[in-house]
């Protein structure tokens, strides 16, 4: 068996006024799953839970990610979650309510992989 790539989604979230990464990051993640809707374990005749999915959401600061709050959004599969560094920090000018809102706006992207594991090519069953 080899873990075979099958599909990649991409999707890109934002925290317009917490400077939120982890919410960033999770709206990221549900923008490029909502948008579709994958049948590939059905249509391999595999258990869902089969899925291998591997998720990368890139953040200006990436140790600010809840990784697990953001495995919790897979209703299925064996899901892994890396933090890397990327996204965007946007500035915006003081806030006119608080001195205590955060000066930035956070972006981040995400890129989900779906792999099973599947028998090598030509290899006998």
């Amino acid at each position: 068996m080899a873990k075979k790539r099958i599909a990649i989604e991409l999707g890109m979230g934002s925290s317009l006024r917490r400077a939120d990464y982890t919410a960033a990051a999770r709206r990221a993640v549900q923008n490029a799953l909502w948008r579709n809707s994958l049948t590939v374990a059905d249509a391999f005749d595999l258990p869902r839970d089969a899925m291998i999915v591997d998720v990368e959401v890139a953040v200006q600061k990436p140790d600010a990610v809840d990784v697990a709050a953001i495995a919790e959004v897979f209703p299925y599969g064996r899901v892994s979650v890396k933090a890397v560094k990327g996204g965007l920090d946007i500035p915006k000018p003081q806030a006119k309510n608080s001195a205590a809102e955060p000066q930035i706006t956070v972006m981040a992207q995400a890129a989900i992989i779906v792999s099973f594991d599947l028998p090598e090519k030509g290899a006998s069953a």
